[in-house]
């Protein structure tokens, strides 16, 4: 059975992303061997990419012939806005960024102690106490799982480390 939807904002657009991204790979899984033969390193990255390049093709067609689909008067960009790309997501997005950004500068402990109660924060908790406890917490499991199960040196931080006790580097 064939059920039809009406296109979203920026389905088209991702579509158009998904062909091209799929062209590429194809044209990088053939960069590997060429088309020597069917026991070919390249060979099966170039068959999973080709499926690929198809059926993103194939959706491609069918998400242009689909009609946009507008809700409450809103225009494409406000619809994008409100379902595809919400603010709590941008604000979480650029929190990875800022985290990602200060890993170095101050190390993993500090770091990622701001970025858990910051991020449960911006995911809706109102319990900043709760938020601070839960953080550090989790932190100290991870540090102890990783530095003594793993034997993993996290990164104490250019600005932070030089001020942390042994244990803690």
């Amino acid at each position: 059975m064939h059920t039809s939807h009406p296109r979203l904002p920026g389905e088209l657009t991702f579509m158009a992303l998904v062909v091209l991204f799929s062209a590429f790979m194809l044209w990088t899984a053939y960069g590997i061997s060429r088309f020597d033969s069917i026991s070919s390193p390249g060979f099966f990255p170039m068959v999973c990419a080709a499926t690929m390049l198809i059926t993103g093709g194939m959706n491609l067609v069918k998400t242009a012939r689909a009609k946009l689909r507008l809700e409450g008067g809103e225009t494409w960009m406000q619809q994008l806005v409100r379902k595809i790309v919400p603010l709590q997501l941008v604000l979480f997005a650029l929190l990875i960024l800022a985290y990602m950004l200060l890993l170095e500068v101050l190390g993993f402990l500090v770091a990622s102690y701001l970025f858990l109660v910051l991020a449960m924060s911006l995911l809706g908790s109102k319990r900043i106490g709760l938020n601070v406890v839960v953080s550090f917490v989790v932190l100290a499991a991870i540090f102890i799982v990783f530095r003594t199960a793993f034997s993993v040196v996290l990164p104490a931080g250019s600005l932070v480390g030089p001020h942390l006790p042994e244990l803690l580097k």
